[in-house]
């Protein structure tokens, strides 16, 4: 076995979930030698609690580490990764991959500014990430897990094995609000719930008809034109609050409906909101010209549990974000791997260790990306269908 060091930017929710994948990794020999994040106490709390250095600097680590895993707000992750490849390091980028996230002035609003600048900022940020990668030894590995979660990857191989043409696809990641409590706020977030739910099922759609344009003709086909509506609708003036989904966005949207053009003709239909209680909605079915597949990434019926008193379940996590444990449940008996964190993780450190193919790599984190600004122009136009234009 190769041995490997990992380090972890951040110490929130995202740096959580990744060093608990990381202990899953089996093919390297994968040491997570510490953490650096610019808030000290959180910074110590998440290191002691698992044994592991709380660097002083972000030059430390990445000096220290192989690989870094950039689990901090969004509005950070070009800074930082283009740091690390200088560095001629791997770097593991959470999503979303990057973005645009105002002009810096103190009375930037979300609400207010033009989506075409938006795009444009947001196409210049990750032409200079592609540029730090292409200029760099290292390498930058997209962290969607859902293009590495067990049901997508099935459905590849059946997609591959088949010779599938996929016509229509549907996919939504719904739930009642997000852990971050940066989320909210344009100029942290980069977006709403197009950019912050929305870039998982994009990119499932996205990586899907990838696969099938290689195993066809050896080329991805990639998104061609989208439409899209967005809207605030917990900021309404009549909203009536119940307390049961989060509010308190300042100047983003809680729900978003995308109508996505592949170069090829055939479609795909995403919806992403804050406004779902019971826990996540999160499934892409593919309508394919030889089967159609629904992949329930969450919940799905793996498990369902009937609990009379609420107290039972008190100290027992059963499913992300659900709003009661009473009555029935679908609980997820391995949530991480339902949604394929140790998968992604070890396709990481293989790819970075033995050169194995990065399936969800930079180009299709551009991709993604390009998408969902290109959204936020069509909203912008009531829903007008806008053509992408896509980094190269």
């Amino acid at each position: 076995m190769k041995n490997i060091k990992a380090g972890i930017i951040g110490s929130g929710f995202a740096a959580r979930f990744h060093f608990d994948a990381l202990k899953r990794v089996y093919s390297v020999h994968l040491e997570v030698i510490g953490a650096f994040s610019g808030n000290s106490k959180k910074l110590d709390e998440f290191t002691t609690a698992r044994g592991i250095q709380s660097f002083g600097s972000l030059q430390a680590l990445i000096e220290a580490a192989d690989v870094l895993h950039v689990c901090t707000p969004p509005v950070t992750h070009e800074q930082i990764a283009v740091e690390v490849l200088k560095q001629g390091k791997q770097v593991i980028i959470e999503k979303p991959f990057t973005g645009y996230f105002g002009d810096g002035s103190a009375d930037f609003s979300g609400d207010t500014f033009s989506r075409v600048k938006g795009l444009q900022m947001a196409k210049e940020s990750v032409q200079r990430m592609l540029q730090a990668e292409k200029e760099s030894t290292g390498c930058i590995m997209y962290a969607e897990n859902w293009v590495y979660a067990p049901a997508i990857q099935k459905e590849k191989e059946v997609i591959e094995k088949t010779g599938a043409q996929i016509l229509w696809i549907q996919a939504q990641q719904s739930h009642s609000g997000s852990h971050s409590l940066d989320y909210g706020q344009w100029r942290l977030s980069g977006g709403g719930s197009l950019m912050g739910k929305g870039a998982h099922p994009i990119t499932a759609a996205l990586y899907l008809k990838q696969v099938e344009g290689l195993k066809r003709n050896g080329v991805a086909i990639r998104p061609r034109r989208v439409s899209a509506i967005t809207h605030a609708l917990t900021k309404m003036p009549g909203y009536i609050n119940e307390g049961h989904l989060r509010t308190g966005y300042k100047d983003v949207e809680d729900l978003a409906s995308v109508h996505i053009v592949f170069e090829d003709g055939t479609v795909a239909d995403i919806i992403a909101s804050e406004l779902l209680h019971g826990g996540v909605k999160n499934y892409v079915e593919v309508h394919a010209n030889n089967h159609r597949t629904i992949c329930n990434i969450a919940p799905n019926n793996a498990m369902q549990t009937y609990n009379p008193v609420e107290a039972n379940f008190d100290e027992l996590y059963v499913v992300e974000t659900t709003g009661s444990k009473q009555g029935w449940s679908f609980m997820s008996p391995d949530e991480a791997w339902f949604n394929g964190y140790q998968h992604e993780m070890e396709s990481f450190y293989r790819s970075a260790v033995f050169g194995d193919a990065i399936e969800s790599n930079s180009q299709l984190a551009a991709d993604v990306i390009t998408t969902i600004y290109t959204a936020y122009v069509s909203a912008e136009k009531h829903g007008a269908a806008v053509n992408i234009s896509l980094a190269e």
